[in-house]
C-alpha cells in the first residue's frame, strides 16, 4: 500500500496540464575527458537572467557538482517552439576568446529538464590537411529539443543541430549575438516506468559494458588454482606434520626431531607490538568491507542511479557514519581479547585511522577545486553538514562500539602459551623474507581484479555506464577467495621457516594489493585516459591514493582472519610436550 501511495505521488509530481510551464535548469560545464572538472553553467559568457536563482539539492546532488539555476529558456507542455530568441548579448574579446578555449578543450554544458540531464557540447573543432592546415573553431548559437512525452509525463529529451554553427575565428569582437532555440513535442508509447532504461540509452555518453567474459573466466580460473592449492597440496602438509609432530617419542622432546613450525609454539599467539593500531586497522577494515557489501546490495536492487555519481557518494557517506558502530565494537573486542588496557586510545585511533587520511586529501583537492572556482569544491554548508554528521553520528558510534567491545569483550583463549621471551629467529633466506611475501600476496589477488579495474576506471574516470553489479560481486567474491587463500599459504611458509611474526605481515602481505591499485591507477591515467590538467590530477591522485588505502584495510582484514583460524586449527590439533 505505501508503495502504491508512494508511486501516485510521483506521478502527480512530474505530470502536466497540456501549456503548464515546464522549469529548464542550467547546471554545469567542463572538459569532456576530465569528469570531475567542472564549473558553474553562468560562469561562461552565455545567456543569464539578471537575477540567477539557484535550486535546493540534495546532498548527492552537491557531492556530484551540480549547482543548479533558474534558466532563460520558456518551455510549456505540448507546445511547440520555432526560433525563439534566448537572449541578446555582446561579447568583449575577452570572452570570445574564452568560448574559443572552452571550445578548444571538448567543454559541454548539462541542462536539466524535469530531472532528465541534457547534455551538448558548446562548438566543435575542425582541422583539415597538412598543407595547407586549416583550424577552425565553431560555435553553436541554436539548439532544438525534442521532447518526447506519453499521456502528461516527460520521458526523454535530446538535441539536435538544426543551423551551422558560428565560426568564432570570423568574429571581430565586440560581437552582438541572439542565441535561439527552438521545441518540438513528440508523443511516444514508452511508459513512464520505463523512462529510467531510455537514461541508460543516453547518446551523448557511450553505452553501457557488456559482459567481459575474459575478466570472469580470468579470475575463476585463478581463484581455483589456488583454492584447489590450498585444500590439495596444503592441507596434505599439514596432515603430514601432524602425523610427524603427534608420533614423536616423549623421549625425544628438546632434540633436533622438533623442528618447523610446532619448535615456535611458545611465541606464535604472543601479542603483536603496537596493538592498539592493530586493532584499529581490523575494526576499520570490517567496517570498509561492510560498507563495499552495503553498495554492492543497493546497486543490485538499483537503489540508486548509476548515472550519477552523487547517489553513491551519498549513500557511502550515510553507510559511512551508521557502520561506525562497526569499527568500534570489532576494534574493542579484539583490543579486550589482546588484553590492552589503553581502550579510549584505541576508540580514538579506530575513528582517525580512515577519516584522518581521508580529509587530508579531501582538503587539498577542495582548496584546489576552490581556487579553480569549479562546482567540484563543496560550498560551506555542506561541509558543516558532513562535519556534524560525523561528530553526531559517525563518532559517538564509534565511541558507543567501542563500549560495548570493551564491556562484552573475553580476553583471547589460544591454543598455546607464550614465554616471556621470544625465541630468536633464524636466518632466512630472501623469496621467505616480508617483501618477497608481500609482492606475491599483492600481486595474486590484483591479477583477479586487474581486468575488471579497467571497466570500474573507466566508470568512474570516464563516460561509460556500469550497470553490470551482479558480475562485480562474483569478482568481489573472487578476489575475497583469493586473499584469504594466499594468506593462508603465506602464513603457513612462515611458520614453517620457524618466523613467529605473522601477525602484522598477515595484514599487509596481502593487504599489499593496495600498492598495485595505485601503481595501475597511475598506468591508467597516463596511458589510457585523456585527463589532463592540474585540477584533474590533483582528484584523481588523491581518489587513487585512497582507494589503496581502503584495499589495503579490506583485504588486510580478511587475510588476518583466515589466517588467524589457520593457526589456530593447527596449533590446537597438534600435541604439546
Amino acid at each position: 500500500m505505501k508503495l502504491l501511495i508512494l508511486y501516485a505521488l510521483l506521478n502527480l509530481v512530474f505530470s502536466y496540464e497540456h501549456g503548464a510551464k515546464v522549469e529548464v535548469y542550467v547546471n554545469k560545464v567542463g572538459p569532456y575527458f576530465n569528469p570531475h572538472e567542472t564549473y558553474h553553467y553562468y560562469s561562461l559568457p552565455v545567456c543569464r537572467p539578471s537575477i540567477i536563482e539557484h535550486k535546493s539539492l540534495t546532498l548527492g546532488e552537491v557531492l556530484d557538482g551540480d549547482r543548479m539555476a533558474r534558466s532563460l529558456y520558456k518551455f510549456n507542455f505540448g507546445v511547440d517552439v520555432k526560433e525563439q530568441v534566448l537572449c541578446s548579448m555582446v561579447l568583449s574579446d575577452e570572452e570570445v576568446k574564452q568560448l574559443s578555449e572552452s571550445i578548444e578543450e571538448n567543454y559541454y554544458y548539462e541542462l536539466v529538464v524535469d530531472d532528465i540531464p541534457v547534455r551538448d557540447f558548446l562548438g566543435h573543432v575542425e582541422e583539415t590537411g597538412f598543407v595547407p592546415h586549416s583550424h577552425n573553431v565553431f560555435l553553436w548559437t541554436h539548439q532544438h529539443f525534442n521532447i518526447y512525452y506519453n499521456n502528461d509525463k516527460i520521458i526523454m529529451v535530446n538535441t539536435t543541430h538544426e543551423h551551422g554553427p558560428m565560426s568564432i575565428d570570423d568574429l571581430s569582437p565586440p560581437v552582438s549575438m541572439k542565441p535561439t532555440y527552438s521545441v518540438t513535442w513528440i508523443p511516444t508509447t514508452i511508459l513512464y516506468s520505463d523512462r529510467h532504461r531510455q537514461l541508460q540509452d543516453n547518446k551523448f555518453f557511450p553505452r553501457t559494458f557488456e559482459i567481459h567474459w575474459l575478466s570472469i573466466i580470468n579470475s575463476a580460473v585463478l581463484v581455483f588454482l589456488l583454492v584447489g592449492f590450498v585444500v590439495i597440496i596444503l592441507m596434505r602438509i599439514v596432515r603430514r606434520d601432524f602425523a610427524r609432530y603427534n608420533e614423536l617419542d616423549p623421549d625425544e622432546k628438546d632434540t633436533d626431531t622438533e623442528y618447523g613450525w610446532k619448535i615456535i609454539h611458545t611465541d606464535v599467539f604472543r601479542i603483536p607490538c603496537r596493538a592498539n593500531y592493530f586493532c584499529a586497522i581490523l575494526g576499520v577494515g570490517c567496517q570498509l568491507l561492510l560498507i563495499t557489501c552495503g553498495i554492492m546490495f543497493m546497486a543490485m536492487l538499483g537503489l540508486f542511479s548509476v548515472h550519477r555519481h552523487g547517489a553513491v557518494n551519498a549513500s557511502g557517506v550515510m553507510l559511512y557514519a551508521v557502520t561506525s558502530l562497526v569499527a568500534g565494537l570489532v576494534s574493542a573486542t579484539l583490543y579486550k581479547g589482546m588484553e590492552g588496557i589503553n581502550w579510549v586510545s584505541n576508540i580514538n585511533i579506530t575513528t582517525m585511522l580512515f577519516t584522518g587520511p581521508f580529509f587530508l586529501i579531501w582538503s587539498v583537492q577542495n582548496t584546489i577545486a576552490w581556487l579553480y572556482e569549479s562546482t567540484q569544491a563543496l560550498p560551506a554548508n555542506t561541509v558543516l553538514l558532513l562535519l556534524l554528521l560525523w561528530m553526531l553520528v559517525g563518532y559517538p558510534l564509534t565511541v558507543l562500539g567501542g563500549v560495548m567491545g570493551h564491556r562484552h569483550g573475553r580476553p583471547f583463549q589460544f591454543p598455546c602459551r607464550s614465554k616471556n621471551f621470544p625465541r630468536e629467529i633464524p636466518v632466512i633466506p630472501w623469496y621467505k623474507t616480508s617483501l618477497a611475501h608481500s609482492f606475491i600476496g599483492g600481486f595474486l589477488p590484483f591479477s583477479a581484479i586487474s581486468v575488471e579495474l579497467y571497466y570500474i576506471f573507466s566508470t568512474l574516470w570516464g563516460r561509460e555506464s556500469y550497470t553490470l553489479y551482479g558480475i562485480l560481486a562474483v569478482v568481489l567474491l573472487l578476489v575475497l577467495s583469493v586473499t584469504a587463500c594466499v594468506s593462508v599459504a603465506l602464513t603457513y611458509f612462515q611458520l614453517a621457516s620457524e618466523d613467529h611474526r605473522w601477525w602484522w605481515r598477515s595484514i599487509y602481505t596481502t593487504g599489499s594489493t593496495g600498492v598495485f591499485v595505485v601503481l595501475y591507477s597511475l598506468f591508467y591515467y597516463i596511458y589510457k585516459s585523456n585527463m589532463s590538467g592540474l585540477l584533474q590530477t590533483v582528484e584523481f591522485i588523491g581518489w587513487a591514493l585512497l582507494a589503496g588505502y581502503v584495499t589495503f584495510l579490506t583485504l588486510g582484514t580478511i587475510s588476518f582472519f583466515a589466517s588467524y583460524y589457520f593457526v589456530s586449527y593447527i596449533y590446537a590439533n597438534v600435541k604439546m610436550d
